[in-house]
């Protein structure tokens, strides 16, 4: 089965994907970084707000809000 790329914001609920690739520069790069999203690591869509943003995302462990903004520059594939 050919593994999909699309980005993070398109995942549904209850869904785990791997991180392909990140589009961002700079700073919010490196924040992305900071918390655990880096090639190759595993995220949950949790639960989407009910204007769908933020979503909450099980990262690493922890549990993490992002915008659609941000999540939009996170390439995934799935598992």
């Amino acid at each position: 089965m050919e593994k999909q790329v699309r980005s993070l914001n398109h995942i549904p609920e209850g869904n785990t994907v791997k991180v392909h690739q990140l589009l961002t520069k700079g700073a919010m790069r490196r924040r992305l970084q900071d918390i655990g999203i880096i090639e190759g690591s595993t995220i949950q869509c949790l639960q989407k707000s009910p204007f769908g943003d933020p979503v909450s995302y099980l990262i690493r462990g922890a549990v993490i809000a992002l915008r659609k903004e941000e999540s939009a520059n996170i390439l995934v594939e799935t598992v």
